[in-house]
């Protein structure tokens, strides 16, 4: 088939109604090419019979173009969909886990193999996908050691204070990580993230030291009675807490 025949052929199949979908797919599926199936997945009169009668031809089905393309539409059948969800991409396997036409059962398939994969992806990777994925994933990178993920991660418009309070109370949390968020002219200015901070002993020293004025008294009473913070921070929050009357600790 020329150019031309294949062009013909990709806009039947992108503008072609129910009925003459039907037609093309009973009479030229072995003509279709990956490239003009992916324009009938952005046919609106397209059903999930016709995707399923698509996917029928092992040709197209080899092809990673058209299996991506069934994942990430609303009308393909949930089984077809989740059969394809483990050989994706990680960026395809974000844009699955954000859309909302799909079935909330895609949805979480996507972003539990993407949070497979994550221990094997490179920093920049993880990068990308902390600045835009869904909270179910960002749940998984906030553990993250890298502070240039959670940089990152602070970023997402997503991310709410319930996801990341936990990291923030966490003994385990990396100091670096703390201090990145300590710095962050968004998420510092949110009183309950300056408590956990302070409250944490993981927490470098001087961004509690900074943190620490901004707090109201009956938290910098409990910082100064906590014996697992470094005492220069008990005893700034106790001579706060006095109203610059120091005492001894």
């Amino acid at each position: 088939m020329d150019e031309g025949q294949v062009g013909d052929l990709a806009r039947l199949l992108r503008e072609g109604n129910e009925g003459e979908v039907d037609g093309l797919l009973a009479a030229r599926l072995e003509e279709i090419e990956p490239a003009a199936a992916r324009q009938l997945f952005r046919n609106p009169f397209l059903t999930g019979l016709q995707i399923d009668r698509l996917l029928g031809s092992k040709r197209l089905l080899s092809s990673y173009e058209v299996r991506m393309e069934a994942a990430r539409h609303p009308r393909t059948p949930q089984i077809i969909a989740l059969r394809f969800i483990p050989g994706l991409y990680w960026a395809d396997l974000v844009r699955i886990g954000l859309d909302l036409r799909l079935h909330p059962v895609v949805r979480r398939a996507a972003e539990m193999r993407l949070i497979e994969r994550l221990p094997a992806l490179s920093v920049g990777e993880k990068m990308a996908i902390a600045r835009s994925a869904a909270p179910g994933v960002l749940s998984a990178l906030r553990n993250d050691p890298t502070p240039r993920v959670m940089a990152a991660l602070l970023e997402n418009p997503r991310l709410t204070e319930g996801l990341l309070l936990p990291l923030l109370a966490s003994e385990a949390a990396q100091p670096a990580v703390l201090a990145v968020v300590a710095v962050s002219p968004k998420w510092s200015l949110r009183y309950p993230v300056r408590l956990a901070l302070c409250q944490n002993s993981r927490t470098p020293l001087a961004r509690s030291l900074m943190l620490v004025p901004m707090l109201k008294r009956n938290d910098l009473e409990s910082v100064a009675a906590n014996p697992r913070l470094l005492l220069p921070l008990r005893r700034r929050a106790q001579l706060l807490a006095r109203g610059g009357q120091e005492l001894r600790i």
